[in-house]
């Protein structure tokens, strides 16, 4: 795995990687603001058709928008972003999909759990999201299209776009053929 814009911090131990991001990144495109922000955190890998990526992400997200969870990258225009994301001291599901414009999506969390697992399966043309509270009983909160390319990074996302960074640990992450 490699990174791009790689983190002031990070560390792996097995299964484990903690990232502690640096202040204000983000991954965002021209909606809303009209700003294009491309220096959020990632550590990713190619992949090649359809997969099911999978992790366990935790954190104490302690500014507005502070951000974790799986990415899915063609380039710069082209990327969906889901995870954990802190919204007026809530913490949200959230799936952003990026095609030269972002959207944005959130569904609220109970209680701001210390923990969220993710799914991500793409199949062909077609990108679905997952989450779950246990790590067993995931929900559908997004399907959509991102894009016709066969090959996508695929990896762990971190972010504080107007904060002064935080720590994730991401655990058991894991791509395979779906």
């Amino acid at each position: 795995m490699e990174w791009y814009n790689e983190p002031p911090h990070w560390e792996a131990d097995g299964q484990t990687l903690r990232i502690t991001s640096g202040p204000q990144t983000d991954f965002w495109r021209k909606t809303h603001s009209g700003l294009v922000r491309d220096h959020g955190h990632f550590y990713f890998q190619p992949v090649t058709g359809d997969f099911v990526a999978e992790v366990k992400v935790s954190g104490t997200y302690p500014d507005q928008y502070d951000q974790s969870g799986l990415m899915l990258r063609l380039d710069e225009q082209t990327w969906l972003k889901c995870g954990i994301e802190v919204f007026n001291a809530v913490q949200y599901a959230t799936v952003v999909i990026t095609r030269d414009f972002s959207d944005y999506s959130l569904e609220p969390l109970p209680h701001n759990p210390s923990t969220l697992w993710l799914r991500v399966v793409r199949q062909g043309i077609t990108i679905e999201v997952y989450c779950a509270l246990d790590g067993q009983s995931y929900r559908m909160i997004r399907q959509a299209y991102l894009t016709h390319a066969e090959t996508l990074s695929v990896g762990l996302m971190a972010a504080s776009p107007i904060g002064n960074g935080f720590t994730s640990t991401f655990e058991e992450f894991q791509i395979r053929a779906s």
